[in-house]
């Protein structure tokens, strides 16, 4: 899947939280900050966040040490959670934290250890500039592959064309060997693997010193600008 990333993020596991906190230093805000506000853009445009009693089956492809997984349980009340990495020791320290409200799954990276249609939701954030880019299109079919059809599919990543994004990947100890992708080049892996009606949005414009715009940061999501940028698709 990566160049040996689950003997590198086993590595990096114990010390995660405050390597990243310290990579994202210059934005003002802690990690969990950037976990929820991801999670948050999912609620907001899911399908299943506004159906009633919704208990969507929602996977976190390569959820590392569960960052998001509480959000996730607050913002989709009613959720089935479940993380995969390929990272033992990082699903270690998830499944401490969080066992109690989702269930955690390790992979070697190439087949998700899971039946056909057995999600409604998949998430993925900054994982993919961690795997080989040869390797990108068969992990997007795979996750396709897990998708219920009609399901939600949210993959977020760096913006390679931000240049503080830059310099805090290139900064970062864990991203020593990431592969950035474009947002084109990431819609056109995930139109390729078959996925369907796909929408891209740029999004944490705004550092914590000038959170009083972040209210308009929704408006702005068509400038190829921000930090980060989204895709949403379906399968």
């Amino acid at each position: 899947m990566t160049r040996n990333e689950d003997a590198e993020f086993d590595r990096y596991a114990k010390d995660y939280r405050d390597l990243h906190a310290e990579s994202v230093r210059i934005s003002g805000e802690a990690p969990d900050y950037f976990a929820r506000y991801k999670v948050r853009e999912v609620a907001r445009l899911s399908a299943f966040a506004r159906v009633d009693n919704a208990e969507p089956e929602i996977l976190d492809f390569g959820c590392g040490v569960g960052g998001t997984t509480p959000h996730f349980s607050e913002l989709f009340p009613g959720a089935r959670l479940h993380g995969a990495d390929v990272s033992e020791e990082s699903l270690a320290l998830a499944k401490d934290r969080h066992a109690d409200i989702a269930k955690f799954t390790c992979f070697d990276g190439d087949r998700l250890p899971y039946p056909d249609a057995s999600f409604d939701i998949v998430f993925t954030s900054c994982v993919f500039h961690h795997i080989e880019p040869d390797h990108w299109p068969a992990s997007m079919r795979d996750i396709l592959r897990v998708l219920r059809p009609g399901g939600e599919f949210f993959f977020f990543e760096h913006n390679p064309w931000n240049p503080l994004t830059r310099k805090v990947v290139r900064e970062c100890p864990f991203d020593e060997h990431a592969v950035l992708l474009s947002a084109r080049r990431a819609t056109t892996l995930i139109r390729d693997a078959g996925f369907s009606r796909t929408r891209t949005r740029y999004t944490m414009f705004f550092p914590r010193s000038l959170a009083a715009l972040r209210p308009t940061e929704r408006f702005l999501g068509a400038l190829p600008i921000g930090a980060q940028y989204f895709i949403q698709a379906h399968g």
